[in-house]
């Protein structure tokens, strides 16, 4: 909601003129307004498919501390309040509800789905550091300890069992059913075998160089989220070393799903994951090695950013190496497949030190994010929400100056449900007004298309 007032607009950026300041800010009566203020949009959805994020998300977590002694007779109780982490994994919850229900379009059920997927990975890495850092040591007492990490991981395990039941038993099938697969090696005919391996042999392996481990190559770095194969070898390389373990790194240029060319599609819209096409050719990764085993594995790290301005003497260098070195931070959580050896889930969890409680084996790709690609691959208005065409604003007069509409009376801009072309216009003005000594933005999250990057 945008609140445009002769002294003030409200939004997240400022100019300023001679006669009317503009900065951020919501003054009372509007921030004790509709409840739809608070509600959550993905871009083109409509505002009836919009997600109210849970009151006790912002609540601090204030739980009494494990251990603590109830209060005495006659003295009052410690006050109990919702614990946030707890509070953030229930909004998600609900959030996967749309993935849930069958009245949404198919696409758009899948977009729920990668959004949960989403918020967990920021959840992680930016919320569960301290947990894992009190169950690595062992705490019992205080806000976090190893009793608030196991907690935290049931509720987190039982979000996530959900998530890969609701992708393989409903959603695949119903995508199935509209004639768009996601088609494993084992059902690629030969014609879609051979074009798989030319692409592979193309686009994929010059990309990738997989590193056996032994002492002269200790386990390679791998990066926040990254998408990596750990794979476990027979025999020996060409310099006769019995290197039993293997990482290979899959670059993020690589795109997560390739559409099939239609001439070997059929009728149908077919597409073949990324880790589905290194699967299939890992044995040509290690001429005259047999690939006993391997895993597909992903690594989320804690992001958390806390900068002390007092204790820095530039602030802007410490920020860049701040967000330079998080891409390697505390590892939080290690998601590998369901099939994988305990030999190797093992082997990961010793190398990034975490408890067995953040080990999260998946019936799927290990990175549920990357399937929106399919969203965009497939695009098809049917399995979508109507685009939303937001009206001009009630408030204003169209092609009259808003800067004097501004003059003579507040006005509020009620969004989405009207227009931001609103508030572009009045930028636009602002450009062109020889009286506006400065316009100050902050832009947060931006479309690639957006106009007010231009």
């Amino acid at each position: 909601m945008a609140f445009l007032r002769a002294g003030a607009l409200l939004m997240t950026w400022v100019f300023m003129t001679r006669d009317i300041s503009v900065f951020p800010g919501l003054p009372s009566e509007v921030a004790s307004g509709p409840a739809s203020l608070g509600m959550a949009f993905e871009p083109d959805t409509p505002p009836e498919a919009a997600v109210a994020p849970p009151a006790c998300a912002s609540a601090e977590a204030a739980a009494q501390p494990a251990g603590e002694e109830p209060a005495a007779e006659g003295e009052a109780p410690p006050r109990q309040l919702l614990d946030r982490d707890h509070c953030i994994l229930a909004f998600n919850e609900r959030v996967l509800e749309w993935a849930v229900r069958e009245d949404v379009p198919l696409l758009e059920r899948l977009r729920f789905l990668c959004i949960v997927s989403s918020n967990l990975d920021e959840w992680f890495e930016v919320r569960s550091a301290p947990h894992v850092t009190a169950a690595g040591a062992g705490d019992s007492k205080g806000l976090y300890s190893v009793a608030s990490f196991r907690s935290l991981m049931g509720t987190a395990h039982a979000l996530v069992e959900r998530q890969y039941e609701l992708y393989n038993q409903s959603l695949m099938p119903a995508f199935a059913a509209q004639g768009i697969r996601l088609i494993p090696h084992g059902e690629r005919n030969r014609l879609q075998r051979k074009w798989m391996h030319e692409y592979f042999l193309r686009e994929v392996q010059p990309l990738l160089m997989p590193v056996g481990l032994d002492p002269s190559h200790p386990f390679p770095q791998v990066a926040n989220k990254a998408l990596n194969f750990i794979v476990r070898l027979k025999g020996v390389d060409a310099f006769g070393r019995a290197n039993e373990v293997a990482i290979v790194k899959v670059p993020r240029a690589l795109p997560r799903i390739i559409p099939l060319p239609v001439k070997i599609s059929g009728r149908q819209r077919l597409f073949v994951s990324i880790s589905s096409v290194l699967r299939a050719h890992l044995d040509e990764l290690f001429p005259g090695r047999e690939v006993a085993e391997f895993s597909q594995f992903r690594v989320t790290r804690n992001s958390d950013l806390a900068v002390d301005e007092d204790d820095v003497s530039d602030l802007r260098m410490a920020l860049r190496q701040g967000l330079r070195r998080r891409h390697y931070g505390q590892a939080v959580r290690l998601e590998v497949s369901s099939s994988c050896s305990a030999m190797l889930s093992d082997l990961l969890l010793e190398q990034y030190d975490l408890p067995p409680e953040a080990l999260f084996r998946v019936k799927g790709p290990v990175n549920l994010v990357r399937q929106m690609q399919l969203v965009d691959l497939v695009d098809d208005p049917a399995l979508l929400f109507p685009k939303w065409k937001p009206a001009w604003p009630s408030q204003l007069l169209p092609g009259r100056s808003i800067m004097a509409q501004m003059r003579k009376r507040d006005i509020v801009i009620h969004q989405p449900f009207e227009s931001f072309d609103s508030v572009l216009e009045l930028l636009r003005e602002a450009v062109e007004d020889p009286e506006v000594l400065a316009i100050k933005q902050t832009i947060y999250r931006t479309g690639s298309d957006s106009e007010l990057m231009e």
